[in-house]
C-alpha cells in the first residue's frame, strides 16, 4: 500500500492539475481536466482522484493566525496558531498555541498551574502521539473556530 501521510491539501492538487494541465496545452498536448487531476494523484502515489482526495480532505489544514479551538490535557481552549513547523518525514507537526483564556492543567483542588501558551507536537488528525495517563491525546487541536 502506498503511504500517502505526505500528501498536499485538495486546494493544492487542483492548483497543480491546473498548472500541469497549462504547460501540457503549451505543449500541444491537451487534456481534460479530470485527466490532470488523474495524473497529478498518480503523481504522489494515488491510485486514482478519488483516492487522493479523500486522503487529502482528512488532513486538518492549519496556518499561523488562524482561530483555532481543542483540547489541552482535558481542559477546552479557544486560541489562535502561532507557530506551525512540519517536523521529519512530514506525519507531525509541531504547533504553538496561545490561548484567549488560560487553562488550568492541574485536576487537584487544592493546586492550580494555568498555561496560555503552549508547544506541542500533533499529526494531520489534529492529535498528539502523547497521552495522558487515561489514554487521551494531550493535546487535540479540532479545527477552526467559526465566527
Amino acid at each position: 500500500m502506498t503511504d500517502l501521510s505526505n500528501l498536499p491539501s485538495t486546494e493544492a492538487l487542483k492548483a497543480q492539475a491546473k498548472r500541469l494541465r497549462k504547460q501540457l496545452q503549451d505543449s500541444g498536448v491537451v487534456v481534460s481536466h479530470s485527466k490532470s487531476l488523474e495524473l497529478v494523484a498518480q503523481q504522489h502515489g494515488a491510485r486514482d482522484w478519488n483516492t487522493a482526495q479523500a486522503h487529502a480532505s482528512n488532513k486538518l489544514q492549519l496556518k499561523v493566525g488562524d482561530q483555532v479551538r481543542g483540547r489541552y490535557l482535558g481542559q477546552a481552549f479557544t486560541g489562535e496558531v502561532l507557530g506551525l513547523f512540519t517536523m521529519g518525514d512530514g506525519e507531525n507537526r509541531q504547533i504553538t498555541l496561545h490561548f484567549d483564556a488560560p487553562v488550568d492543567v492541574v485536576r487537584f483542588e487544592s493546586f492550580s498551574s494555568l498555561r496560555q501558551r503552549v508547544k506541542g507536537v500533533i499529526g494531520w488528525d489534529g492529535c498528539s502521539a502523547r497521552k495522558t495517563s487515561d489514554g487521551v491525546p494531550q493535546l487535540i487541536v479540532e479545527g477552526l473556530c467559526t465566527g
